[in-house]
């Protein structure tokens, strides 16, 4: 048995209260076999279905929710070749539901058929057009991610984390205590990374496993999987070969440069700078770069030719490694095109201020000089988080001159930090491109948990909505008068905005003031304070808000997590819709899907009342037993 899966047993951190930390989806095989042979509690999931060469398979799971793959053979009931682990009983195989098991059957059902669904993918429109969907805190939004995409017709990367900060890149690691911190100077201390507490294998396991159980498969439309902001360089040089191995089931990678380009010295004499240039990359790379960039109608001079490239030149070489051990892991465990394919993106907005068209211009030439063309780049246009583009005139003119030297290359445009813009900034960046863009979204979803539980009626949503609430007032508190400038700054702005909208007096000169006068304040979603704090609650041991409980990867932030797999149905379709709205209002406004499609969309929304009816409205109507 593997150490995580030891590990959660000890602990009775059970997948069915807790999925995703370990990379397997069957933590005790022998304990699974046994229900399947009695019957004990085990449920199959008919809407699971699919052929390979060697059958049908359905996926079966008991009470705590550790699963399997039931095969009814095509032909003898013999073992299938690459899966370990089989067990025959009732005239059926059956095999765990191991990492190693999932790529065995990724291969199987991709060699069988190559479009099939069931796994994320990098083709169709997801090349050039989508929406990133992800979550700073659970897996929870995973079902209404693919209502929506069902309804719309529309292929979305479905699956989206930064990694390894919002997860875990490594669950030995992570058990030997070897996880490194990341900083969040807003609440003035490093947090252990992986603050979302699953691993990157099991969040790309369990939204696998999660299609398949609701029939999502059967609409036959392409998703994909983003492993976000992959560090390049710096720090991360020493555990690059996790990450890749991490990242092995995701379709899309946005590589950061930043880690490299923080410690990256550009020469201060310019002959310098030329000699650099000329001895690393050669002169006619230099040239080959220099004439893609005039032929876009943009002017550098050689020294700012140089300049720049003294300053990106060693990421970039690293990225360029970085990429060919992600191509050499695919080759190495997919056997089709398909399941080795994925598509890069070039995050750029790391680079200090707005970024400039000459800049984007030569990244993107470098990329392609080496051999490493991108999907997608994300310029730097000024976004705040979950705060709207004010002035949407300069909006599109900041998108258009982007725009321009994208098209040029093919390229499409990320749009990093892309929660919570207006409806009139998505029309822009939707009409400007021409629908060629991603809109990475994170911290909405985590939102709408706020507002599903606030508005449930069950007593322990309520319970936990409280205690959520009452974490970040306690941090904003906390903050608001904290020695560290930077701490204090951000806690005394999220804090006057909660005031300001409420109508509420803003001086508060001591801690005291500044609590009594918050604790005035009905909970609301709505207060900065909790959407900048909220996604630290998840893996806070006991729910504290002292420092030292954030990010705890012990049985106690664990089983904090747990809380929110607890959440009522009524609480799971709220938030559910919630989320499903969110995501057909970036639809509509970015132009991706017409407003009439959108208009069905939610009308079909309003009409589920009960979560039971939601999850079978996913799969096509024609093929679910239960619509």
């Amino acid at each position: 048995m593997k150490a995580i899966n030891r590990y959660l047993l000890d602990n009775a951190l059970l997948i069915a209260d807790n999925p995703c930390i370990s990379p397997d989806f069957c933590l005790d095989w022998d304990h699974l076999a046994a229900d399947i042979r009695v019957q004990d509690g085990v449920r199959e999931y008919a809407l699971s279905e699919f052929d390979t060469a060697d059958g049908s398979w359905r996926l079966v799971r008991n009470t705590r929710h550790d699963f399997a793959w039931k095969l009814a053979p095509a032909g003898a009931a013999s073992p299938v070749d690459g899966f370990h682990s089989g067990k025959p009983i009732g005239g059926a195989l059956y095999y765990p539901a191991s990492y190693e098991n999932l790529i065995v059957m990724k291969n199987r059902v991709q060699d069988h058929d190559p479009g099939s669904t069931i796994f994320p993918t990098a083709g169709a429109n997801l090349r050039k057009s989508t929406l990133g969907i992800g979550a700073r805190f659970t897996s929870l939004h995973w079902p209404a991610v693919d209502w929506t995409m069902s309804h719309l017709g529309l292929g979305l990367t479905a699956n989206q984390n930064s990694i390894p900060r919002e997860l875990v890149y490594d669950v030995d690691s992570m058990l030997a205590g070897k996880l490194d911190t990341v900083p969040f100077p807003f609440i003035g201390t490093d947090v252990p990374e992986g603050h979302q507490g699953q691993s990157v294998e099991g969040m790309s396991h369990g939204c696998i496993l999660a299609k398949l159980i609701t029939g999502f498969h059967l609409n036959r439309l392409q998703w994909c999987f983003n492993a976000d902001h992959q560090p390049i360089g710096g720090k991360f040089d020493d555990r690059e070969d996790q990450l890749v191995a991490g990242c092995l089931f995701a379709t899309y990678i946005t590589f950061d440069l930043s880690p490299e380009l923080a410690r990256t010295m550009v020469p201060e004499d310019a002959a310098a700078r030329r000699e650099f240039v000329d001895s690393e990359m050669g002169p006619e790379a230099v040239r080959t770069v220099s004439a893609r960039v005039e032929e876009i109608g943009l002017n550098l001079s050689r020294d700012e030719l140089d300049t720049l490239l003294c300053y990106v030149w060693p990421a970039m070489v690293k990225m360029r490694a970085r990429d060919e051990k992600y191509r050499l892991a695919r080759q190495a465990a997919f056997t089709t095109e398909t399941g080795r394919a994925y598509l890069r993106e070039l995050s750029i907005d790391e680079l200090p201020g707005v970024t400039a068209p000459e800049t984007t211009a030569v990244m993107l030439a470098l990329s392609e000089w080496m051999g490493m063309p991108v999907n997608f780049v994300a310029p730097a246009f000024g976004f705040q988080k979950n705060a709207p583009f004010p002035d949407n005139g300069r909006l599109r003119q900041l998108i258009s001159a982007q725009w321009k030297v994208c098209k040029a290359f093919g390229t499409s445009i990320g749009f990093h930090s892309g929660s919570g813009k207006s409806a009139e900034n998505y029309r822009v960046m939707g009409e400007v491109t021409g629908g060629n863009l991603e809109i990475k979204t994170s911290g909405r979803y985590t939102y709408e948990m706020g507002v599903a539980l606030a508005q449930s009626d069950d007593p322990a949503d309520a319970q936990l909505w409280e205690n959520w609430y009452d974490f970040t007032r306690e941090l904003a508190v906390q903050g608001a008068f904290s020695d560290d400038n930077t701490e204090r700054s951000m806690a005394r702005e999220f804090i006057e905005n909660a005031l300001q909208r409420e109508g509420c007096p803003q001086s508060f000169g001591t801690l005291e003031a500044c609590e009594r006068i918050l604790n005035t304040l009905s909970r609301s979603p709505d207060h900065m304070f909790w959407f900048e704090y909220n996604f630290l609650f998840v893996l806070a041991a006991g729910g504290s808000a002292d420092k030292h409980s954030l990010g705890d990867h012990s049985p106690a932030g664990y089983r904090q997590r747990a809380r929110f797999y607890s959440i009522s149905d009524a609480g799971r379709l709220n938030y559910a819709k919630g989320v499903a709205g969110y995501i057909i209002f970036l639809a509509e406004n970015t132009g991706l899907v017409d407003s009439e499609t959108c208009r069905k969309a939610r009308a079909r929304l309003e009409t589920l009342k009960r979560y039971t009816d939601f999850l079978n409205d996913i799969a096509p109507a024609r093929k679910n037993p239960n619509p």
